[in-house]
């Protein structure tokens, strides 16, 4: 375990409050960080937090990562509620589940939105305090970042978003931020409510816990020692 965690990192983790978010909150809180958890909801925030049953060691915040005001006053509030920032997880996401040829573009606008403009404005709005603490920034991407689906939107985005982990890397080069991306394949969580089917396709998937294993092990790494890019698929899943 790196010192970090044992001093108690803070970490802000977007759309915590379910899925892989909420997975990676709780390993988090065990392994003696303090975190503050964004979503939209704050009623379903306040709840998780609860159940957590952590004390002041974590906070819910409400927030629109889509919204640049939002965003910024989430990080603020970490930073006076915890007087640092260590981390923050790029989490919240979705998918509209649908392509090019049958699509509804007014849904494709707020994916892209969440899905791409969030985790720009999250790193716009945290990058100062990250460099003052040397902290790392991981971004929840997706294996259809890493190998397109065929006129899939949802793959559009997270492939911006395997772009834009790479080009904030190059940015913070040089300043003691580290950046991960950590692209996972399919997982069995609540982005499949959304699916036509309403439930996860065919075939092997993860828990949201393998995940935020992962997560939290890219953010265990030494100092001095980033873990750029990891792709994590259930065994048997092809793509």
């Amino acid at each position: 375990m790196s010192s970090e965690h044992s001093n108690g990192a803070v970490t802000l983790v977007t759309g915590g409050a379910s899925g892989i978010g909420a997975a990676t909150v709780r390993r988090l809180v065990a392994d003696g960080h303090r975190v503050a958890v964004t979503g939209r909801d704050q009623a379903k925030l306040d709840a998780f937090v609860a159940e957590l049953d952590a004390g002041e060691r974590v906070v819910a915040l409400a927030a629109d990562t889509t919204d640049p005001a939002s965003i910024s006053g989430a990080v603020e509030a970490a930073l006076k509620t915890f007087g640092r920032l260590d981390h923050v997880v790029a989490n919240a996401g979705f998918s509209t589940h649908d392509n090019l040829a049958d699509g509804d573009p007014a849904h494709w606008r707020e994916m892209l939105l969440v899905n791409v403009l969030g985790p720009a404005l999250l790193v716009k709005a945290a990058l100062p305090a990250l460099t003052e603490s040397g902290g790392r920034i991981v971004m929840v991407g997706s294996t259809a970042g890493i190998k397109n689906t065929p006129g899939n939107m949802y793959s559009v985005s997270k492939s911006a978003l395997t772009s834009f982990a790479e080009n904030t890397r190059v940015l913070v080069t040089g300043s003691g931020v580290a950046v991960t991306l950590i692209a996972p394949g399919r997982v069995d969580t609540p982005f499949w409510e959304s699916h036509p089917t309403g439930v996860v396709p065919d075939g092997p998937a993860m828990t949201p816990d393998h995940v935020a294993e992962a997560i939290v092990w890219s953010l265990a790494q030494p100092a001095g020692v980033e873990v750029n890019t990891v792709v994590v698929r259930p065994t048997g899943q092809v793509h």
